[in-house]
């Protein structure tokens, strides 16, 4: 009997609710287990209380800076994967951030495909990474958002041409169900692609 893939969670710390938000509709989208937080003062409390594999944590918090946060992690946990997110970067803050041990330092605002590329390279280094079928979701759910955005289409559109669901191709877009080849063959027709396109290099 297969062992599931242990589930990759990653914690949030951001004083910018809207961001958090985004972030983590964004990364469970992809398959992780999320949560975020405002108040960088929990943080370790937060560490100590579950399990993570990665925070990614704000620079610049009113209530306590991410370097002094980054600091307090490496007292309780050497390991944890750590990215630093500023809107302010700056050659000190990078450097005092590598110093205790952050993976890697990036700006805001961010590309999502190379914030996405940051935190799956992440992953793989601490010898983690989504299932073969998470990912292989993820990528479907990509493919198509981005054709259909290309073509200019609501999803209401290619619902109507692929006489599917809204809610079965909103679910396969955000990688939350597992599609049917005929049905993954009626979207690439809907969306004047080739099936095999839908699944990148996977």
């Amino acid at each position: 009997m297969a062992v599931p893939p242990v589930p990759l969670r990653i914690l949030i710390v951001d004083d910018d609710r809207a961001i958090c938000d985004y972030m983590q509709t964004l990364l469970e989208r992809d398959g992780y287990q999320v949560k975020a937080m405002s108040d960088p003062t929990g943080v370790v409390a937060e560490l100590r209380a579950s399990d993570y594999h990665l925070v990614i944590l704000d620079l610049m918090m009113p209530k306590r800076d991410g370097i002094k946060v980054l600091r307090d992690i490496r007292k309780t946990d050497r390991d944890i994967a750590v990215v630093i997110f500023t809107g302010y970067p700056d050659l000190d803050s990078a450097v005092g951030a590598l110093k205790l041990g952050a993976l890697d330092y990036l700006k805001k605002p961010f590309n999502v495909d190379e914030f996405r590329a940051v935190i799956a390279r992440l992953m793989r280094k601490k010898g983690l990474a989504l299932s073969p079928e998470e990912e292989l979701h993820r990528v479907i759910g990509d493919a198509i958002r981005r054709r259909r955005k290309d073509l200019g289409l609501t999803l209401r559109q290619v619902s109507r041409r692929a006489g599917l669901s809204v809610s079965l191709l909103s679910q396969i877009e955000r990688a939350e169900t597992s599609a049917s080849l005929s049905s993954l063959h009626k979207v690439s027709v809907a969306l004047q692609s080739h099936l095999r396109d839908l699944f990148g290099n996977f």
